[in-house]
C-alpha cells in the first residue's frame, strides 16, 4: 500500500514541484491550494494521511491553524511546514503547534525527499511497534517516578493520566528515559531524533524541548524533569526532590 501525503500550498509552482517529486518516489499525494481545501480533504479521507506538507501562509486557513486541527485528530500524522526565510517566528510557532520539522524555501528535490523520508521513518516506526510483531514486540517499560513510557504501544502515562504526544515527542521521551540523569547535548538529540538528513538547526531541539515541557512539567517555566545544563545540553532528572 502506498503511503499517503497531503500537500497544501497556495503557490501552484511550488505545489506542483513538491507533488511531482513525491509521486516520482511512489507516494500517493492529495493536493490543496489553500488551508480550508486541505482541511476538507483531510476530513473526507477514509484513510489517515501518513504525512502533511503545509505552507504556513495560505488563504482561507493558514498552515498553523491547519496543523493544530490535524493534531487534534491525530498525534501520529507527520507534519512538515514549508516556510520562507523571513518566517523565523512562524517556524517556532509551527513547531509549538505540533509540527515535526520545517523546510525553508527554496529547497532542492534532495532536501525535500530527505526530510520527508526522515519523518516517514518515524511514522513507520510507530505503526510497526503498534503491530506487536517482530523482535521488538515486547520492549521493556521505561519508568521514572510516576512516568511510564510503553515503547510498544507508544504511550506515556503520568500515574493514571495518559499524555498525548507526537512521534517526535515520544522519541524524545524514549531517549531521555533511556538516559536518565545523563547530560545529552543538543547535537546528540538532533542526530538521534532527526537523523543526519539535512536538519542542522539546533533551534529545532530547543523548541521541541519547550513543547515537551508544556506537556509533562507542572511548571514549564521552572522545569524539574527536563533541566537545562547551560553550555552542555539537557538532562532528565530521575528523582525530583
Amino acid at each position: 500500500m502506498k503511503r499517503r501525503i497531503l500537500v497544501a500550498d497556495d503557490e501552484a509552482s511550488i505545489r506542483e514541484f513538491v507533488v511531482i517529486n513525491l509521486e516520482h518516489s511512489n507516494y500517493e499525494v492529495v493536493q490543496a491550494a489553500d488551508g480550508l481545501e486541505a482541511w476538507e480533504a483531510y476530513l473526507a479521507s477514509e484513510e489517515e494521511f501518513d504525512l502533511a506538507l503545509l505552507d504556513i501562509m495560505m488563504p482561507e486557513m493558514d498552515g498553523l491553524e491547519l496543523c493544530r486541527r490535524i493534531r487534534e485528530k491525530s498525534s501520529h500524522t507527520g507534519i512538515i511546514f514549508l516556510t520562507a526565510l523571513t518566517q523565523e517566528m512562524d517556524k517556532v510557532k509551527g513547531l509549538l503547534s505540533g509540527a515535526d520539522d520545517y523546510i525553508t524555501k527554496p529547497f532542492s528535490p534532495s532536501e525535500l525527499m530527505a526530510r520527508v523520508e526522515s519523518v516517514m521513518r518515524r511514522v513507520a516506526q510507530h505503526n510497526y511497534k503498534n503491530t506487536g510483531t517482530g523482535a521488538d514486540a515486547e520492549p521493556s517499560i521505561l519508568a521514572s517516578g510516576d512516568f511510564r513510557l510503553d515503547p510498544r504501544n507508544r504511550t506515556l502515562r503520568r500515574g493514571s493520566e495518559r499524555i498525548e504526544l507526537t512521534n517526535i515527542e515520544l522519541q524524545m521521551m524514549e531517549y531521555f528515559l533511556s538516559n536518565k540523569d545523563r547530560i545529552l547535548s543538543r547535537k546528540d538529540i538532533l542526530l538521534t531524533i532527526w537523523g543526519n538528513d539535512g536538519v542542522n538547526e539546533l533551534k529545532i531541539v530547543d523548541v521541541n524541548i519547550r513543547r515537551l515541557r508544556i506537556k509533562i512539567e507542572a511548571d514549564p517555566s521552572n522545569p524539574k524533569r527536563i533541566v537545562t545544563i547551560w553550555g552542555l545540553g539537557y538532562k532528565w532528572v530521575d528523582r525530583v526532590e
